[in-house]
């Protein structure tokens, strides 16, 4: 009787959470020898752990000197679980294991599991797996269904699957945990199908199985079934919670529905920092970065603190906005307040500043952040390649080898497009071996990307083996090739390759058009030209561009085909007034002397773009070649009048490995002086050639 009532006490001081009584409680039960009382110290240690004295309730535990009921043993443990004092659970369970008398039940193992999963020991997890299956206790739905959610938060997405497949009873647990399983492994079709089958089979969802599902929808965009889900919600009224909101905010925001994100956001009552970050992630996917940092200063001032997800939710907005601005008070922000940003706020900081044009910043950025991760080198790399710094790109790519740190297959497809714009042969081929020596020559990418480069570099033999070695052959493969073969008066072997590709059937498209077309032009193959130009429009239906039409007016002003080339300019309303094609027809008159046409062409150009020296130069060659002198100084006197000049010519070599450039009349590089003097050598030996010794003078001029 006075047992009963000492639990009725301490039930109510559990109610209440106080612990004075409690102890006053503990106290009277040591002094009336009723600490072995299963039920006192059951209640007791629930009564410790309510107010969180985890060591008071271990230590009641341990006070029983043989603790021979389970249910003890196991009331403890799921207060461990429920406290997220996982490891405390898991050696409370190796000491039941190492007990002589007392054996797990069915009770107990659901507990342990969530301790593993909650620590990631899928070992341990495995183990407890096969004991089950030898003990009968795997028919047991709770057991099964959480060993299913143990190989689901362990990411051994494989054995929940199967596990799940082979239960005869299911219940909502498992079923969450399989679709938790197939959205996490980026198959969220399929775990839509699953909460099809789920709710067919008479399941009612809960909360977390709602917004797996809503997350789904945003991943697939499927405005439509995200819509029809939501207004189910309503109509059966169920209670919207701040993560179901969140997720529903999420997916109207990446569905471009931004109206309805925003009427749901302003539904949650208490905002969470997942709500806030759902809506600025929603203005961010329109590039809206002011209403991103609006809401950044509301979720502060309504006192939740912004997390990295906030921070790089708005940095992407401003990097799609390009607001420059916005980027650089987040930054400050950020810095101000101590963030401790991770590698992925650092890399979308160093892209924005590229994207805005600001590459002193993104370099400042990168000085200060952790290199010892291979993703920090390569959104340096990336971000000089897409700013066309390739000498910076190299420089970067040399610093990381230096460092020690090994580059993979992003980093070998940005430093090869580097190599391959700078026709860097002899550096494009060291990254070749670092290819074969990280064992990337299976990635389609980098193999396409190490055939694009030794086809601008001229290397067509070792394009080919390349191109040989591809696992598989797609469009841009095979355009490659043909290009290479193109670019380097390989005209037959190019058209050859592109009936192959036919064959294959591989649809070619606008790019592969253009590189049959410019391999044409190369070598002079007229005909052959207009032929694929004519079928490239009635055979595979695509829509001319300038640049399609560029390589036909080159091909027939190389061929001497002036006029037929300007009346397709003039009778085309698509490019009748694009420069780049008037100037290439002018180049083809001056080439062949035609200076009538040259001329109307050149004053055409001058109209059209009054600022440009390179028309004024051809115009005057023109004029010099037509022995009209006058004419041409006046030319030269527009120039100097309008402040026009050439720009300063750039040249590069390659040697040892390192790309050395040089400008006219360039002085700063540390062997000018020998480079000159070995210019002045070659133009005396050029002198004393009888047959080349005017032109030598004219190009030693020019240099």
């Amino acid at each position: 009787m006075e047992s009963a009532k000492l639990v009725s006490l301490l039930r109510t001081s559990i109610t209440c959470k106080s612990v004075t009584p409690a102890k006053l409680i503990h106290q009277k039960i040591l002094t009336q020898g009723l600490q072995n009382n299963t039920l006192l110290s059951k209640t007791l240690i629930d009564l410790y752990l309510s107010c969180h004295l985890y060591p008071a309730a271990k230590l009641v535990f341990h006070s029983i000197p043989n603790p021979s009921t389970i249910s003890l043993w196991n009331s403890l443990m799921t207060a461990y679980t429920k406290h997220h004092m996982f490891i405390d659970a898991l050696e409370l369970y190796d000491k039941l294991l190492r007990c002589p008398y007392l054996c797990p039940d069915s009770y107990t193992y659901p507990s342990v599991l969530k301790a593993c999963a909650a620590l990631g020991r899928v070992g341990i997890g495995r183990m407890i797996h096969n004991h089950l299956v030898k003990t009968g206790f795997v028919s047991d739905i709770v057991v099964a269904s959480s060993l299913v959610v143990m190989y689901a938060k362990c990411s051994v997405f494989g054995c929940a699957i199967q596990l799940f497949d082979e239960m005869p009873q299911r219940d909502v647990a498992c079923w969450n945990a399989v679709i938790s399983c197939y959205y996490q492994d980026g198959q969220a079709d399929k775990a839509m199908e699953m909460y099809d089958k789920m709710t067919t089979s008479g399941f009612e969802p809960n909360v977390v199985t709602i917004t797996t599902v809503i997350s789904s929808c945003a991943r697939l965009l499927n405005l439509e079934r995200g819509r029809e889900i939501h207004k189910a919600l309503i109509k059966n009224r169920v209670d919207l919670d701040s993560f179901v909101s969140s997720a529903l905010v999420d997916m109207y925001g990446k569905c471009g529905c931004l109206d309805m994100a925003k009427e749901v956001f302003q539904q949650v009552p208490r905002k969470n920092v997942i709500a806030w970050n759902s809506m600025i992630a929603a203005y961010s996917v329109t590039g809206d970065s002011n209403s991103c940092v609006s809401l950044l200063r509301r979720m502060i001032d309504e006192g939740t603190s912004p997390s990295l997800i906030t921070f790089s939710s708005i940095l992407l907005a401003c990097s799609r906005s390009l607001q420059l601005q916005h980027g650089k008070f987040m930054h400050g922000y950020m810095i101000r307040n101590c963030v401790e940003a991770d590698i992925y706020i650092y890399s979308l900081l160093i892209d924005l500043y590229f994207e805005c044009g600001t590459i002193s910043s993104a370099e400042n950025v990168f000085e200060k952040m952790p290199k010892t991760n291979v993703v920090s080198w390569n959104v340096m790399i990336s971000g000089f390649v897409k700013a066309g710094n390739y000498f910076g790109a190299l420089g970067i790519y040399d610093e990381m080898i230096e460092a020690g740190v090994r580059p993979n297959d992003i980093t070998v497809t940005s430093i090869l497009s580097a190599c391959s714009q700078l026709t860097a042969l002899e550096k494009g081929k060291e990254i070749h071996r670092t290819v074969v020596d990280s064992e990337l020559e299976i990635n389609e990418i980098v193999m396409g990307s190490l055939l694009d480069m030794y086809a601008k570099c001229g290397a067509v033999d070792e394009a080919l083996n390349v191109f040989k070695k591809l696992p598989s052959r797609d469009l841009v493969s095979w355009t490659s090739m043909i290009t290479a073969y193109g670019s380097h008066g390989q005209a037959k072997e190019a058209l050859k390759l592109f009936d192959e590709m036919q064959q294959s059937n591989a649809k070619p498209d606008g790019v592969t058009l253009l590189a049959v077309l410019s391999a044409c032009s190369h070598v002079g193959l007229v005909d052959e030209g207009c032929h694929y130009f004519i079928q490239m429009i009635s055979k595979y239906g695509i829509e001319t561009r300038i640049e399609h039409y560029s390589c036909l007016i080159d091909l027939l002003g190389r061929a001497g085909r002036l006029n037929e080339a300007y009346q397709i300019i003039q009778r085309t309303p698509q490019i009748r007034e694009d420069v780049q094609l008037l100037s290439t027809l002018l180049s083809a008159c001056l080439l062949h002397r035609d200076h009538d046409l040259g001329l109307n062409i050149a004053r055409l150009l001058i109209e059209k773009n009054p600022d440009d020296h390179s028309t004024y130069i051809m115009l005057s060659h023109s004029l010099a070649s037509g022995n009209k002198w006058n004419e041409m100084r006046k030319v030269r006197l527009k120039m100097k009048e309008l402040g026009l000049r050439k720009n300063p010519g750039c040249s590069w070599v390659e040697v040892n490995r390192r790309i050395q450039y040089f400008f006219v009349q360039d002085k700063s590089h540390p062997e000018s002086e020998m480079v000159y003097q070995c210019l002045k050598l070659l133009k005396t030996h050029m002198d004393g050639d009888e047959l080349v010794s005017h032109w030598g003078s004219a190009i030693i001029h020019t240099i």
